[in-house]
């Protein structure tokens, strides 16, 4: 339901120039959608995607199709979108699993997108018959692996509100062969109504995510408005939320499951994944299940490693490959410790062969009342009943109030904040508040060994209201051995609603889910608070009066064993890296010994090629860049065109002395380049991206790189760089806080440190939004008037067009053409004849008819003409256009640098 953490990313695959004539063809053919291309430069299979609406079930559904490798059957995959999102959010995954060999469908659900329709929380008759009416559609495509006929062999995969309609689709059409739901809810009403307390924030976002209560049903507005009202669910609440949750056809969900949750999930925590693990495996079949760090609250969500858990697991029951490794039967992500080069927490998985469920294990550690001392922790209770009862201990009566109205409410989890703050539970870092006066407190004594806790802790306890129901939130804090430092594990609280005729007898509680480690020396505390910021309390004030009736139980699952601690990359790293160094370092004082004389006619000339060559690795006759030679002049802003594999990167590596030529020279200011020539001071650059230390701020890492070329602070010109790069109070933040486009500005700053005369610029504008490319071409144009020279590679043409003086257009590594902006989109065929007065469509057929013109067509508003010459010159068609009264006021050449780059290219293939 999170639109958030729904979005499972996986690198584009990009679409080179060459291909927009096949793309363009493309659409003309299909017709009843749009289609798109694309390939990658490691050549991977083209994806190509077809979107469409299709009228389904009374409503307009949008959706994408997307598939690679030609005709061939393959099984297919359906994605969903988490709730307030739209198909667009899952496109990189269907891309891979398109790559990867599967027919892939993706669609908005009802209410989102462009697909029309109220939002009715997957119902039979809804989202859910839509998702049949897609497999529908599946059945009917050539390309699609088909069981029988009508049937075809589908896998449903999605996050939160997609992933219960994966099990919801199991759960109703038996066609559906393997599922993957992450992050989802088995029972919807148990997630916002637990133990019949109205979960109110995450309810909330819920529906305002959605749109507001009137994109809803109306029963469904009508329902939560209602509960919001009262602050407590009724049974009608709770019946319509069930029959439209997995629960509901809990009996026929029997297809493999990969079952993903998340530990930082305070919407859908992991007593929702295993009560869907424990029904599906009950059914027969296989079932997996993965618990992330991250969740609805935020945190890592590793979508990589989920998505390709996922890929295997459709590999092994779609594709039926019986070496698809699917992993183990349960693993969990561990965090521990924080990484010393970026400052990230550091994670590992823990698994083990079956799944363990909550309870595996349980320990039973005594607790007192506040202030009292327990005895020994560690090991199991001692004493039944009345030692745990009568002998003034552990099991003391407290006594607290519900204040009116319930506030100040305790605060553990936030939702959409909670998930940092998890993450640094994990760390032994927490947030939480507790008010004094509302709430119980009860504490084991130090724990003579570690305990890892992996599942849910229970404790029996009596409770009395003075009147009505108690309403209490359950959680147990990791305590430090001073007692000044207490966390809340995932800062997670259990909700209990206990009525009037279970109250005055044990009951037993059950406390969230979590998988965290407790040292040695700490203790555990058990908090029942009257009030909790997520939650709905009673606004009647109330006293509370509990007492404990038995230990704390905490699972244990000692099958579970953590992976060994992979070695931090530098311990290795380090050491290798100072032995290429070294060896670097002589090579190229070898290299340094034989560097041709400087030039002194080309002093003043920023860049000279002259018959530049290198050939791929290990290959005889394959060229990344074969006879280039251009000449950059100062002032100038040179764009390096060409499409991808071009040899625009091999060459500014080349420039700058990164990798050596095998033929040819290149000369800077009439110094030949070689790796760790000095001439190369005089030369700034951002090639591929800038390594900077994560953990210090933006300005500290301009001045560590600085210092570490020894030359004077003084000649930095750090101020000019950072006021360029505009990143303001940023500069004094970590790195590993940015965003990849303020990384990208600062990367810049870095080239322009010292103002180099030459500055090199590879894709520069890469994650910056419109506002910022604008203010980057800005920079350029400026740093070019004090006569300094940039080179630019970007496959941006409008802004290469905009922003560049010169062009160089390469294609398969060699030079295709060179020269002004302005000459080199001025030649070419098509000519725009401006008109004083509106041209008549006649008037419009007797141009194109004249000889010599392959075509004339008139512009938007009618006053002027788009001509292609087909053998006339200009001065022909302006004779023809004065003959037949055309009132001409200008003939000039009309070509983007689009067109004039495809033109390029397209002669350069032929």
């Amino acid at each position: 339901m999170d639109h958030s953490t729904s979005r499972w990313r996986h690198r584009l695959p990009r679409t080179p120039g060459r291909w927009a004539a096949v793309v363009a063809a493309l659409a003309v053919l299909v017709g009843a959608g749009t289609w798109t291309a694309a390939a990658d430069d490691d050549g991977e299979p083209s994806v190509h995607r077809q979107d469409r609406m299709m009228r389904m079930n009374g409503v307009d559904v949008d959706t994408s199709y997307f598939t690679s490798g030609g005709s061939r059957r393959r099984p297919a995959v359906l994605i969903g979108h988490g709730f307030g999102g739209s198909k667009n959010d899952v496109r990189a995954q269907a891309e891979k699993l398109a790559a990867d060999g599967y027919a892939v469908m993706t669609w908005s659900a009802r209410g989102f997108g462009r697909t029309s329709g109220e939002i009715t929380l997957n119902a039979p008759d809804g989202e859910v018959k839509d998702v049949s009416g897609l497999i529908d559609w599946l059945a009917e495509r050539p390309e699609v692996q088909l069981d029988k006929k009508g049937d075809p062999r589908v896998g449903v995969t999605g996050a939160s509100y997609g992933g219960a309609v994966s099990l919801l689709a199991a759960g109703h059409d038996e066609r559906v062969d393997a599922i993957a739901p992450v992050i989802s809810y088995w029972n919807l009403a148990d997630a916002l109504f637990p133990d019949g307390v109205f979960k109110k924030l995450w309810a909330g976002i819920f529906v305002t995510s959605g749109g507001g209560c009137q994109k809803f049903q109306k029963q469904l507005c009508d329902m939560y408005e209602r509960v919001a009202v009262s602050g407590k669910p009724d049974a009608a609440a709770r019946a319509l939320l069930t029959e439209r949750s997995p629960v509901a056809v809990a009996d026929r969900i029997d297809v493999p499951a990969l079952i993903v949750q998340g530990q930082s999930d305070s919407l859908f925590p992991l007593g929702q994944s295993d009560a869907m693990a424990r029904a599906i495996r009950a059914n027969g079949a296989p079932v997996a299940v993965d618990w992330i760090s991250g969740g609805h609250d935020g945190g890592d969500d590793e979508g990589d490693r989920v998505e390709g858990r996922i890929g295997d697991w459709f590999d092994r029951y779609l594709k039926k490959d019986e070496g698809a490794d699917t992993g183990p039967g349960f693993r969990v992500t561990r965090t521990g410790g924080v990484d010393s080069t970026d400052g990230a927490a550091l994670k590992r998985g823990a698994s083990s062969a079956t799944y363990p469920g909550l309870t595996g294990g349980g320990r039973e550690i005594p607790l007192t009342g506040a202030g009292q001392r327990p005895a020994a922790a560690g090991g199991p209770a001692t004493g039944g009943q009345n030692a745990q009862r009568g002998d003034g201990r552990s099991g003391a009566t407290q006594t607290f109030r519900n204040p009116a109205g319930a506030s100040p409410p305790s605060i553990s989890a936030v939702p959409g904040v909670g998930g940092g703050l998890s993450q640094l539970s994990s760390l032994g870092v927490g947030f939480s508040a507790d008010f004094p006066g509302q709430y119980a407190r009860y504490e084991s004594a130090p724990l003579d060994t570690a305990v890892r806790v992996t599942g849910t802790p229970t404790v029996r306890v009596n409770v009395k209201a003075d009147h009505g129901d108690a309403v209490l939130f359950g959680k147990v804090y990791d305590v430090s051995p001073d007692g000044k430092q207490q966390v809340l594990p995932s800062q997670l609280v259990t909700p209990h609603r206990i009525t009037p005729g279970r109250q005055g007898r044990p009951v037993e509680l059950t406390l969230p889910a979590v998988d965290h480690e407790v040292d040695a020396g700490h203790r555990l505390r058990l908090v029942l608070s009257a009030t909790d910021l997520g939650y709905a309390s009673p606004a009647e004030p109330a006293t509370y009066t509990v007492s404990l009736d038995g230990p704390l139980t905490v699972p244990t699952a000692p099958a579970v064993k953590s992976a060994a601690a992979v070695l931090p990359w530098w311990t290795w790293g380090l050491p290798a890296a100072a032995v290429v160094i070294a060896a670097a370092l002589l090579l190229t004082a070898r290299r340094r010994t034989t560097t041709p004389a400087p030039d002194p006619a080309l002093a003043g000339v920023p860049l000279q090629i002259t018959d530049l060559s290198k050939k791929y690795a290990k290959s005889v006759d394959r060229y990344a860049v074969r006879d280039l030679g251009f000449r950059v002049e100062k002032g100038q802003v040179l764009g390096l065109l060409g499409p991808n594999g071009a040899g625009k990167t091999t060459t500014l590596r080349m420039l700058m002395g990164l990798i050596t030529p095998d033929s040819g020279e290149i000369r800077v200011f009439g110094h030949a380049i070689r790796p760790g020539a000095p001439v190369l001071s005089r030369v700034g650059s951002f090639v591929e991206g800038a390594g900077f230390l994560p953990h210090l701020s933006g300005r500290s890492n301009l001045e560590l790189y600085w210092q570490a070329t020894g030359r004077p602070a003084g000649d930095a010109h750090i101020d000019e760089a950072l006021e360029i790069a505009g990143l303001g109070d940023a500069l004094a933040r970590a790195v590993r806080t940015y965003s990849q486009g303020m990384r990208q500005r600062l990367a810049i700053a870095q080239a322009m440190l010292g103002m180099p005369d030459l500055l090199i610029l590879d894709e520069p504008t890469n994650g910056l939004d419109p506002p910022q490319i604008r203010e980057m071409r800005d920079v350029m144009i400026r740093y070019a008037a004090g006569g300094r020279t940039v080179i630019v590679s970007s496959h941006l043409l409008s802004e290469v067009e905009q922003s560049c003086t010169h062009l160089v257009v390469m294609d398969r590594g060699r030079l295709v053409q060179a020269g002004p902006v302005a000459e080199i989109t001025g030649s070419g065929d098509m000519l725009l004849v401006t008109t004083a007065a509106e041209v008549a469509e006649p008037l419009a057929d007797k141009v194109a008819a004249l000889p010599g013109i392959g075509s004339a067509v008139r512009v938007d508003d009618g006053r002027g003409l788009l001509v292609r010459l087909d053998g006339a010159t200009a001065a022909q068609l302006v004779a023809d256009l004065v003959r037949l009264d055309v009132p001409v006021t200008g003939v000039g050449p009309h070509r983007r640098l689009e067109d004039a780059f495809l033109t390029l290219i397209s002669q350069g293939s032929a």
